[in-house]
């Protein structure tokens, strides 16, 4: 009987892609022994979002909630996300920095690192496999993001799995952030994979056009090892299959999951009581599925973002318009996958391009980082007219951008003692690297937890929140 592995994804990305990554530590742990008992392969608990809600926002200690849920989980493997060379922040940070971190993750319970790019240039996952693998992590995931596009074929993405392989990662995860996988593609790819690579094969796809159930199964059939899901109350619109209904699924089809259903049922309890106290978080329209990404292949996120823009300029009138500049931009930078943090820029510009009336007359810092290569190496090559026009006579680099960075952790030390705060932790310190000015106010004591905009808690109205960097303004009812 076949195994099929489940990574549960409640702790970090359920909560990340419904709450605005806001559950706190003190509501997890509860639960998480007897979530342990269930069998489940893995429980992704840390990195994404999570490092940086915690101490902008929850006043908490990202470090802390890694220990504590360590304390309480025996069975399953902890593992996080890291954004290569970006860590958890959202820009590249020097080798030095890069190491400490890995280290540090490690020595405070972390057993797997599942690592991407947003460009899926394995240049900026070196660092950060690389001393995963000299610390002695238990696993070391290497990610491809997964999109559509005329450069991204499956021939593409069997080559960039082959030099993740060279870099000697345990497996291989198809990271499809959009919802963009389908069922054919899946089975497809993973059959690909494995012909070709030959590493286990994780299959990691959000529920946003409805299709990953679906995909799941088919990546399945085709000998993917490893599949993500979250409990249901966590489930589906812009997060990912239930666990319940996934692994009473594989079990009827004759797969062994290892898992317990009672025991997922009795969780499922607790997060639906969770659930209810977060509402306030809660977007409806991210609990159901958005089939316009099937069409425009825009992440709900950065959709939202810009009506958002749109609706701030009085041009609403123009989405229609800015929908059609998204693919272009998408083609002039290189075909980027649309993930953070190149959504942002994608979206932000088509935007501008649009309002302006003249394509690129105007361009973000970003975007013209972008084609200076400060990101990476994009999938395809950035037109040259493009580039002149944003660029001018200034040359794009071709090293690996951290190439260029110095030394950090030591430096960023010495100006917190400097600030008169001593005898910090390396992961104290690590924060601040990390966060120069969110990070200072929390180590400062200067953090005060926000409020629950929830009928469990004391705000009405409106509400702003942050998801990776971007605001999105929700509106609450008061507790009745």
């Amino acid at each position: 009987m076949a195994k099929v592995k489940i990574v549960d994804l409640t702790l970090r990305d359920g909560h990340q892609s419904l709450l605005a990554t806001r559950m706190r530590t003190r509501d997890m742990l509860p639960i998480l022994e007897t979530f342990d008992s269930a069998g489940i392969y893995s429980f992704e608990v840390w990195g994404g979002a999570t490092f940086d809600v915690c101490h902008r926002f929850l006043n908490e200690n990202p470090w802390e909630r890694l220990r504590e849920i360590r304390k309480r989980v025996k069975n399953t493997m902890l593992q996080m996300l890291l954004r290569g060379q970006n860590l958890v922040g959202y820009r590249h940070y020097p080798d030095d920095v890069v190491e400490k971190f890995v280290q540090k993750t490690i020595e405070n319970g972390l057993d797997i690192f599942r690592i991407f790019d947003a460009l899926n240039d394995v240049r900026n996952l070196e660092a950060s496999i690389k001393f995963a693998k000299k610390y002695d992590a238990y696993h070391v995931q290497g990610a491809i993001c997964y999109t559509i596009s005329p450069v991204h074929t499956i021939e593409k993405y069997v080559e960039i799995a082959k030099e993740l392989a060279s870099l000697e990662v345990d497996s291989i995860c198809i990271k499809d952030m959009a919802g963009l996988l389908s069922p054919k593609m899946a089975y497809e790819l993973v059959k690909a994979l494995k012909k070709e690579v030959g590493l286990p094969i994780n299959v990691h796809s959000h529920y946003t056009s409805g299709m990953s159930s679906m995909a799941l199964l088919k990546a399945v059939e085709a000998g993917a090892e490893m599949i993500d899901t979250c409990m249901s109350p966590l489930s589906m619109g812009t997060s990912h299959p239930p666990t319940e209904s996934m692994v009473y699924a594989l079990n009827e089809l004759g797969y062994d999951t290892g898992v317990n259903l009672d025991v997922l049922l009795e969780v499922r309890e607790y997060f639906m009581k969770l659930r209810e106290k977060y509402s306030g978080y809660l977007d409806p329209l991210a609990t159901i599925p958005d089939t316009r990404v099937l069409v425009y292949q825009i992440p709900g996120g950065m959709f939202s973002n810009m009506i958002a823009q749109l609706k701030e300029q009085n041009a609403l009138d123009k989405l229609e318009e800015v929908l059609k500049e998204v693919p272009r931009v998408r083609e002039d930078l290189g075909y980027v996958p649309l993930v953070t943090p190149t959504s942002q820029i994608v979206g932000v510009q088509a935007v501008i391009n649009v309002l302006v009336g003249e394509r690129y007359k105007v361009v973000t810092k970003e975007t013209k980082d972008l084609v200076k290569g400060m990101y990476g190496r994009t999938p395809a090559p950035i037109k040259e007219e493009i580039k002149r026009k944003i660029l001018g006579d200034e040359e794009p680099i071709t090293v690996r951008p951290a190439d260029l960075l110095e030394p950090e952790f030591e430096k960023r030390k010495k100006e917190l003692e400097e600030m008169g705060l001593k005898n910090l932790s390396d992961e104290d310190v690590l924060i601040y690297c990390l966060f120069p000015q969110t990070g200072l106010k929390f180590l400062k004591g200067e953090v005060k937890e926000e409020p629950f905009p929830s009928p469990a808690g004391e705000v009405a109205g409106e509400f702003e929140v942050e998801i990776e960097g971007v605001k999105y303004k929700v509106s609450v009812n008061p507790a009745k």
